[in-house]
Formats: structure tokens, sequence, C-alpha cells
């Protein structure tokens, strides 16, 4: 495959939007996401023959990962703009965009094809503020894995009506302790935990906000944001009226939430060869 990278391609994930209309204020999604596969109309294939040929390349990636070997990185090539377009179309959009905030400030849209995901980074420091993208294919994009906070944490002094609050932080924080990467999740749900208002505007100060949010429609509207504890996520479920329903701090590497599964991995690599041989 050709090297280099891709112009952001319209209609889909990052870059699609204004930039007023950041991740951080994007409305939750509606319902649960199904597979769609999208086959852009053509009336000559051969004139997206780079799109077929980078759909292809993709499947055969996707075919060679495995769990225990880690992330994969595909370079996008050079397309024109028709090529573009009938490569966005193809991708679409998936359950679940991601912003890792900071320096970096990269993009993360998962395409229908789960666990193969868009990535899109912006050079702040050239005054260009070129992009960068690339596919990745993986259960979870490694900047989020990668992604670790910077300050020291340091939890407030409990005020009045403070209750449960300093004793789920002191639990979170011997539970990151004691965390082995990789290990099983530990959760602590609010919403049956007999907490005072004050204890969760505690929580919200104590934990902080880290610089990944995640959300995700695959179990219902979910927002995932990282917190000032690696490791340490809040775990929002909303239903279609924006209601706060399921509040959990979880203790994990990544929630699974976020995270595609190995077998979804291997449905996506027959999925794309179906979708390469019905646009061919």
């Amino acid at each position: 495959m050709t090297q280099g990278f891709m112009p952001p391609l319209p209609g889909i994930g990052p870059g699609s939007q204004p930039e007023e209309a950041a991740l951080d204020y994007l409305p939750m999604p509606s319902g649960m996401s199904t597979f769609q596969p999208s086959f852009p109309e053509v009336e000559d294939p051969e004139r997206i023959r780079a799109t077929l040929d980078t759909l292809s390349a993709l499947a055969d990636r996707a075919a060679e990962w495995t769990p225990e070997g880690g992330n994969l990185v595909v370079e996008l090539p050079s397309l024109d703009a028709e090529n573009r377009k009938a490569l966005a179309d193809a991708l679409g959009e998936g359950e679940v965009a991601i912003k890792v905030g900071g320096k970096d400030a990269v993009e993360i849209q998962e395409s229908v094809f789960a666990g193969l995901w868009r990535v899109t980074s912006r050079d702040v420091d050239h005054a260009s503020g070129s992009v960068q993208e690339h596919i990745e294919i993986g259960v979870v994009p490694l900047a989020v894995v990668q992604c670790r906070q910077q300050r020291i944490f340091c939890p407030p002094e409990a005020g009045q009506g403070v209750v449960n609050g300093p004793f789920i932080v002191s639990e979170l924080i011997e539970r990151c302790e004691e965390r082995v990467p990789g290990g099983e999740p530990y959760a602590i749900n609010l919403s049956l935990l007999p907490h005072t208002p004050e204890d969760l505007a505690y929580l919200d100060e104590a934990l902080g906000r880290g610089e990944v949010t995640i959300l995700s429609r695959g179990y219902g509207n979910c927002r995932i944001d990282s917190t000032a504890l690696d490791h340490v996520w809040r775990v929002r479920y909303f239903n279609s009226q924006d209601s706060l329903i399921l509040d959990v701090i979880e203790v994990s590497d990544v929630p699974e939430v976020a995270c595609a599964a190995a077998e979804d991995i291997a449905d996506s690599v027959i999925r794309l060869k179906q979708v390469v041989e019905a646009m061919a």
C-alpha cells in the first residue's frame, strides 16, 4: 500500500464537524448502533480502484491481528476527492467516538467495522496545523491506553454534608495500587450506593477530569471520562431524554463498553471483504 496521510474524509468521524462542535460538546448518541454497510454508487468501479485496494488491504491487515500481537496501524494513501468520499462512505461511523485532549489532540472515530478505528491527530506545533491520519486495528486505540495524568492527585478536604465521598476515594486509591494490568475491572455503582449531593460534588472535585472522553451508543447512551487518577473512569449512562440513569466509577485499563471484542474484529474482516466484493 502507498504510505502517506490522507486529508480528512468528508462525512464521517474526526474533522467532519465544524470546529465548535468538539467532542466534549457533542450531544449524547441515540439508540443502539447496528452494522449497516454502505455501498457507494459509482458508474465505473475502476474510478474507485484506489478505495477498493485500500479496503482490501485493511481486510488483510485485520486478518493478521491477534490479541497477543497488539494493535496494527495502517497508513492511508493519498486519494482524490472521489475516492476519499467512497472510502468515507464505506467506513461509515461506528458505535464509539473518542477525544484524547492535551498537546497532541487526538480524535478517534470507530468505523462500522468494529475494531477498525480512524485516528486523526493535529500537529499543534506546526504553523499549518497539519492533520495526520491512520487506521488502527485493535480492541481500543493506543492513544487511549497510553494517556496518563501529569498532575499529582490530591483530594480536597471534606466539607459539611460529605459522608461517603472520602471513603470512596480511599477505596479507589487502594484499588489502583492493587491493580494488575489486564486484570478484572472494579466498579463502584454510585446509583446504588447511599450518598448525599455533597458527596457527589466532593467526588467531582476530587476525581476531576482527565484528557480522555468517550461517547458510546453500543449499550445505550454512554459517556466515559477519564479522571485525575490513572485507570479510574467515570462511566455514565443516559436515557433517550439525556437523563442520567446509571453512574459508575470504574478501575480498569479501559471500560469494556468502549472496547471492541476479538470476535468483532474477526467479523469485521468478513464484512470488509463483502463490501469490497459488492463495490467491485
